[in-house]
C-alpha cells in the first residue's frame, strides 16, 4: 500500500475513534452536547509583554500550609480582623491570630462527604452538596458577610457566623450556574458574577475549553430583594470590584483575558467599556485604598491557547482526542502552573507586575487582597495562603 493510502487509513481510524470515543478518554466525553465557540480575542500584539525580571512572587511567604484547602477569596471584617476565607469543603474559616476557627458554612449538609481531604481538588465530586464559597465581602456598615457560593447562589451570614442565608439563586427566571464573585456598594447593593448557566464550577476546565457566552454580571437590591442583569452574553465573567468612588465596577472576562468597566454613575451610566487587556487568564480583582486594582492572573496566555480560542472547530477536534482534560489544561497554560499578579490604575494603566514564572512558590493565584502593606494571595487550587511584603517592591 502506498504511503498516501496508509496515511488516509490512519486518519480515518483516528476520526472514527474521536467521533465514537468508545473508552471515554477525551476531555469532553461526559458532555455529549459540548460546543466550542469563537473567543473574540484582541490582536496578539495587544497582549502585554511586560514581565517581572526578578520573579518577585518567589519571595512570598507560604503560610498555613495544608491548614486551608483552596482558599479562593480573603476578606477582613470591619474591625480589621482576619483573614476570613472560604475553603474547598464548604466552610468559611477565620484566622484569630493564633489558629483557624470555623466561622460559617453555606450548606446545612455537613456529612462525611465534606470531611477534610488532602487536596483542594479532592472535593470536586461532592462540592455541590457541601457548598463551595468563592467570593467573600463584608458589608462595612453592618458587619454581615456576603458570599458567592458556586452552587448555592448569593448568600449572607451575620457577624456571629453560622449557616448562611440564601438571598438569590436566579435572575430573569434563569438559575445561576456558577456564582463566582461579588462586591457591595455603600447602599448595600451587591454586584456579582454568574460565570456560566451551562457549566458548574466542578467543570470549570470544560467552561474554558468551550468559550460559551452565557455568563452574566448581576445586581442584587437588598431593599426590593430583586436581582437584575447588568451585562449578559459574557465568556466566563469572574472577579468584580467597585471603584473607590463607587462610580463604576470593574469585572474580569476570563476567556478573553481583559478588564471591563461598567458605569454606575455619571454620563456613561449603564454602559460598559474595555479597561485593559491582560497578559493571561484573570480570576478575581480587588481595589486597594488608593483606588488601584490588583488582578490575579491564573497564568499567562500561551500561543496555543490564543490560537485555539480563535478556531473553535480545531479546538473541538483536539478535545475529542483521547487526551485527558489535565493535559489540555497544561497545554492552555504553557506547560506548568505559574502565577502572575498585576496592578492597574483606574484608567487602565499597568502599574506593577509580580510573577513566579517557574511556579516554585506561588503556582496559582485566585485573588490578591492588599492589607497593611502586604498582599494576601489565595488560590482555589492550592492548600495555603501566600503573603507578600510590598516593601520588597517599592
Amino acid at each position: 500500500m502506498k504511503p498516501a493510502g496508509v496515511f488516509t487509513g490512519v486518519f480515518l481510524l483516528v476520526a472514527i475513534y474521536c467521533a465514537v470515543d468508545p473508552y471515554k478518554h477525551s476531555a469532553i466525553s461526559e458532555f455529549p452536547e459540548f460546543e466550542a465557540f469563537t473567543v473574540e480575542m484582541p490582536a496578539w500584539s495587544e497582549i502585554p509583554v511586560e514581565r517581572d525580571p526578578e520573579n518577585l512572587l518567589q519571595k512570598a511567604e507560604i503560610k498555613f500550609l495544608n491548614q486551608v484547602q483552596g482558599p479562593e477569596s480573603m476578606a477582613f471584617d470591619p474591625t480589621g480582623r482576619g483573614p476570613y476565607t472560604g475553603v474547598a469543603d464548604g466552610r468559611i474559616m477565620f484566622w484569630d491570630g493564633v489558629k483557624w476557627i470555623d466561622f460559617a458554612y453555606t450548606s446545612a449538609n455537613r456529612s462525611g462527604l465534606c470531611d477534610p481531604k488532602p487536596s483542594p481538588m479532592g472535593y470536586l465530586k461532592n462540592e455541590h452538596i457541601c457548598g463551595r464559597p468563592l467570593g467573600l465581602r463584608f458589608d462595612k456598615r453592618t458587619g454581615d458577610l456576603y458570599i458567592a457560593d458556586a452552587y448555592l447562589g448569593l448568600m449572607k451570614v451575620g457577624p456571629e457566623g453560622g449557616l448562611a442565608t440564601v438571598l438569590a439563586t436566579k435572575a430573569e427566571g434563569i438559575p445561576f450556574g456558577f456564582t463566582n464573585d461579588l462586591d457591595i456598594d455603600n447602599e448595600g447593593n451587591v454586584y456579582f458574577t454568574d460565570s456560566s448557566t451551562k457549566f458548574k464550577r466542578r467543570n470549570f476546565m470544560q467552561l474554558v475549553f468551550s468559550g460559551e457566552d452565557s455568563g452574566r454580571v448581576l445586581k442584587y437590591n437588598p431593599k426590593t430583594e430583586e436581582t437584575t442583569v447588568l451585562v449578559r452574553n459574557l465568556q466566563f465573567p469572574n472577579g468584580v470590584s467597585l471603584s473607590k468612588d463607587g462610580s463604576f465596577i470593574v469585572f474580569c472576562e476570563s476567556s478573553i483575558g481583559r478588564l471591563r468597566k461598567y458605569w454606575l454613575k455619571g454620563e456613561k451610566v449603564g454602559t460598559s467599556e474595555i479597561m485593559a487587556v491582560l497578559p493571561g487568564f484573570p480570576d478575581n480583582v480587588r481595589t486597594n485604598e488608593n483606588g488601584e486594582f490588583w488582578v490575579a492572573i491564573h497564568c499567562r496566555r500561551s500561543l496555543y491557547a490564543y490560537l485555539s480560542a480563535l478556531y473553535p472547530k480545531a479546538r473541538k477536534f483536539l478535545l475529542k482526542l483521547p487526551i485527558t482534560a489535565k493535559i489540555h489544561y497544561l497545554m492552555q497554560i504553557g506547560g506548568r502552573p505559574h502565577a502572575v499578579v498585576v496592578k492597574y490604575s483606574p484608567e487602565g494603566k499597568l502599574l506593577k507586575i509580580l510573577e513566579d514564572r517557574q511556579g516554585k512558590v506561588v503556582k496559582a493565584v485566585s485573588e490578591v487582597e492588599e492589607k497593611n502593606g502586604k498582599l494576601w494571595i489565595g488560590s482555589v487550587l492550592m492548600p495555603f495562603i501566600a503573603v507578600y511584603e510590598l516593601d520588597q517592591v517599592f
